[in-house]
C-alpha cells in the first residue's frame, strides 16, 4: 500500500510532533548499539584477551558502519520514505546484536558489531530520522532537530546502566542476545507510525541570527563553494567527535584502571550523556536565535574546557562532576552541524549533505574510540588521551571561528561596509 503523501498544512502540526515523539523513541532504542560496546569493553578485552587498543576496535567498526550505512538509508528513505530504512535497521540491530553475543573471538563481535548493528542498523535510527525531521518543521526547526537528536544520548543516559546490570547478572553474551530479541519486539511497531511521506513543498534555506545570509539558491553558502564548505564542515565534524569520543567510550575503562570500577564507570557515562539530553535541547532552543555557527562555536568552547577539566581530577566525586560537566557542554554540538546545513545549502541538497556531514561526525567518534585506545597502549596513560582530544578540539574550534568569520563578512559586505571575496 503505498504512503500516504502530506501537505504543507501538515508542517508543525500535531501530527508532526507525534512524529518527532516517535522519532525520539527510535533513536533511543537504536542507539543501544553504539554505546553497548563502551560498556562491554573491559569484559570482551578479558575474555577475549587482548590489548585495549584491540578491544576499542569493534567501536571503531560500530560508529564507521553507522556513518557509512547513514547514507545508504537516507537514501533509502528519499526514494521509499522513513519506515522502509527503520524496518531494516530493526532487523540489523536483532541480528547484530544476538550474533556478537554468540561470537567465538574479537573478529566475528567486530563484523557483527560494524556490519550489522552499525552499518544496517543504528544507521536507520540516526539519519534517515534526522532528515525526516528537518521537513516536517519550519519556525522550530532548530528544537525539533535537538528534541530528535536527543535520542542518542538518551541511549547513552538509559543503555550504560541497565546493560551493566544485566551484564553483572547474567554476563554480556546474555544481554547482548536479550537486546537483540527486545529491538525486534520495539521498533518494528514504531515504524510504521511514520508511513507518511514528508510534504512536498521545500523551505528556503535562512540564516536566523545570521540576517538570513543563506543565499536563495544555496550555491555560495556562506560565501564558499558548496564543497568547500562542505568539505569544512565534515572536517570539523571529524575534529569535534575525534575529541568528544574520549571521554564517552573510554571513561567506563578509566574508572576501572583508576580502582573505582566499571559500575561507577557507567554511571558516570549514564550521567554524562542524560546531560547530554539537556545541553541538546537547551542548544536547540538558543540555536533558534543565534543560528547554527554561534551554536557550534559556542559548544566547541565549551567542550574544550570540560576535557581539560579531566586532567588535574581523578577522584570518584570529582570525576561525577566533570563528566556532568561534559555532558551539559557538548551536546550541542552535532545538531549544530545539521542546522547550519538548512540555513545555508540549498533544501534541494539538505538530506544529501546533512548525511554527508554527520557521517563525518561518525567517523570521528570512531577515529577517536580507536585513537584513545592506541594512544593509551602507547604511553600507558589516559591523560596524553586526553591532551589528543584537546588538540582535536582547537581544529575544530578554529573551523567554527572561521566560517563564522565569513558569514559575519558577508553581513558587513551586504551592508556596504567592506567587499566580500567568495572563494
Amino acid at each position: 500500500m503505498a504512503a500516504p503523501q502530506s501537505t504543507a498544512a501538515d508542517i508543525e502540526s500535531p501530527y508532526a510532533w507525534l512524529r518527532l515523539a516517535v522519532s525520539l523513541v527510535l533513536m533511543t532504542i537504536g542507539g543501544s548499539g553504539m554505546y553497548s560496546v563502551t560498556v562491554v569493553l573491559p569484559r570482551i578485552q578479558a575474555d577475549f584477551g587482548i590489548a585495549r587498543a584491540d578491544a576499542s576496535l569493534p567501536y571503531t567498526l560500530t560508529m564507521i558502519g553507522f556513518g557509512a550505512g547513514g547514507i545508504l538509508m537516507g537514501r533509502l528513505a528519499d526514494r521509499f520514505g522513513v519506515l522502509v530504512p527503520v524496518a531494516i535497521g530493526a532487523l540489523g540491530l536483532g541480528a547484530g546484536f544476538i550474533v556478537a553475543g554468540l561470537a567465538p573471538n574479537i573478529w566475528l563481535f567486530g563484523a557483527a558489531q560494524g556490519l550489522l548493528i552499525g552499518f544496517v542498523g543504528t544507521s536507520a535510527t540516526f539519519a534517515p530520522l534526522v532528515a525526516d525531521t528537518a521537513q516536517w518543521f519550519d519556525r522550530r526547526k532548530g528544537i525539533a532537530l535537538a528534541i530528535c537528536m536527543s535520542g542518542n544520548y538518551a541511549a547513552g543516559a538509559v543503555w550504560p546502566p541497565v546493560m551493566q546490570y544485566f551484564i553483572d547478572a547474567a554476563g554480556w553474551r546474555q544481554t547482548y542476545i536479550g537486546m537483540g530479541l527486545f529491538c525486534l519486539a520495539a521498533i518494528l511497531p514504531l515504524a510504521f507510525l511514520l508511513r507518511r511521506r514528508p510534504p512536498l513543498h521545500a523551505v528556503a534555506p535562512v540564516a536566523p541570527g545570521a540576517g538570513g545570509l543563506a543565499p536563495p539558491d544555496g550555491q555560495r553558502p556562506m560565501g564558499l563553494r558548496p564543497m568547500t564548505a562542505l568539505l569544512l564542515l565534515s572536517v570539523a565534524g571529524v575534529a569535534c567527535c575525534v575529541a568528544m569520543s574520549m571521554p564517552q567510550v573510554h571513561i567506563v575503562a578509566y574508572c576501572s584502571d583508576l580502582g573505582i570500577g566499571a559500575a561507577r564507570g557507567a554511571e558516570m557515562l549514564s550521567l554524562m550523556l542524560g546531560l547530554g539530553v539537556v545541553s541538546r535541547l537547551a542548544s536547540g532552543w538558543i540555536s533558534d536565535r543565534i543560528g547554527g555557527l554561534r551554536t557550534l562555536l559556542l559548544g566547541s568552547v565549551l567542550q574544550g574546557t570540560a576535557l581539560l577539566l579531566f586532567l588535574p581530577f581523578q577522584g570518584p566525586v570529582s570525576l561525577y562532576v566533570v563528566s556532568g560537566l561534559f555532558g551539559l557542554f557538548q551536546g550541542g554540538i552535532v545538531p549544530a552541524y545539521a542546522l547550519i546545513v538548512r540555513e545555508h545549502f540549498s533544501p534541494r541538497e539538505a538530506g544529501a549533505r546533512v548525511g554527508t556531514v554527520l557521517m563525518a561526525t561518525l567517523l570521528g567518534m570512531a577515529l577517536g574510540g580507536w585513537l584513545s585506545g592506541a594512544v593509551f597502549d602507547w604511553t600507558g596513560s589516559y591523560r596524553a588521551a586526553f591532551i589528543n582530544g584537546i588538540g582535536w578540539n582547537l581544529l575544530n574550534l578554529a573551523i567554527a571561528g572561521f566560517l563564522l568569520y565569513r558569514v559575519s563578512s558577508m553581513a558587513r559586505a551586504r551592508a556596504g561596509t567592506l567587499p566580500v571575496r567568495v572563494t
